[in-house]
């Protein structure tokens, strides 16, 4: 027999009207109790009507993720801990990869729209100004991994340029003077903070970055593989690389390799995410780790804490430390270098 809220209700010693609260994120209902009656609806397996609640203007305990590419590990990673954290308080979350294409983002958010989710959380590029702000009128968005530009919304980032820093100060400790970047489009928040940091931390030591070692591009491995082989060529080829995420970094290992240069007595390289590609490469490689779990996690209760609320003008924003994870992909430059 399929349990009802009356079960729910007398199961965790509340009242029907509390469970409904709960289930409607509504009333002063402390975090701890939600997670209790949640925790309890999951074991008695009760499903409030979906369809019942969307037809009467109601939470449909759905979520959307906008993301550029699931098969980037950092962004598989980052839903996946959005996914555990919806489930965790009674949402499901429906995942959709954009590419970063602005005709996909309008096909997904139309979709999303139409099944009545109850918020969205975004991670990719948003070309339109105008559709994030008529998204934003009809529901709570939350920016996850980067700034949503032109249009102010909750954001939970990685401290980008302080992970920037991070790079920069681990390979000028190393004795490196002749660096290069391999980084996404600088229209990318995360990508532009990373570059920023790791350029002011070389100029405190009085080391310039070259533009022709600054290269950007997608953020693919064969992309990263490319550019990197173009800075590898020549004789003031660069004795380390950072690149801005694992992907990359990744490419420039292959282009290291094809170049017959040995990382990392011939080439530092550093990147940026730490996912589980950071630590299976040959060597593995020296990252910036992202607090993927947390960045998740947080996205979802900042995108649960305006249910219910009017919206506001002051807009959040999180910004979760990096930490520096030293592997065996940089070493000491030479002296000669």
């Amino acid at each position: 027999m399929k349990a009802t809220i009356y079960d729910v209700a007398r199961e965790a010693g509340v009242s029907i009207a509390t469970v409904s609260k709960v289930i409607n994120a509504k009333g002063k209902i402390s975090q701890e109790r939600r997670r209790e009656v949640f925790a309890i609806m999951e074991r008695l397996h009760y499903q409030p009507s979906v369809i019942a609640s969307a037809l009467t203007g109601k939470h449909t305990y759905t979520l959307g993720l906008l993301i550029p590419d699931i098969a980037n590990p950092f962004y598989g990673e980052v839903a996946r801990a959005v996914e555990d954290r919806g489930h965790q308080l009674g949402y499901s979350v429906i995942i959709c990869s954009t590419d970063n294409r602005d005709e996909r983002i309008e096909q997904y958010i139309s979709v999303l729209k139409q099944k009545r989710i109850d918020g969205i959380m975004v991670g990719t590029g948003l070309g339109n100004a105008d559709t994030l702000r008529e998204l934003s009128e009809s529901m709570p968005i939350v920016a996850i991994g980067r700034e949503l530009p032109d249009f102010p919304v909750h954001t939970v980032v990685a401290d980008d340029w302080q992970g920037g820093r991070s790079a920069a100060e681990h390979l000028l400790l190393l004795g490196h003077r002749r660096m290069a970047v391999l980084c996404e489009s600088i229209s990318l928040s995360s990508s532009r903070d990373r570059l920023m940091g790791f350029k002011e931390r070389l100029e405190e030591s009085g080391v310039i970055l070259a533009e022709r070692h600054m290269k950007h591009c997608k953020h693919r491995m064969e992309d990263g593989k490319r550019e990197a082989a173009r800075m590898l060529k020549g004789s003031d080829r660069p004795t380390a690389i950072f690149c801005c995420n694992d992907l990359l970094a990744v490419g420039a290992l292959q282009a290291a390799k094809e170049a017959g240069l040995r990382v990392p007595s011939e080439l530092s390289v550093v990147s940026f995410d730490n996912t589980i590609l950071a630590s299976v490469t040959d060597p593995p490689l020296t990252s910036i780790a992202q607090p993927m779990e947390q960045l998740g996690a947080a996205a979802v209760d900042l995108l649960l804490e305006q249910f219910g609320q009017e919206a506001s003008a002051h807009k959040r924003r999180i910004a979760l430390r990096t930490e520096l994870m030293v592997r065996a992909s940089t070493a000491r430059a030479k002296l000669d270098e």
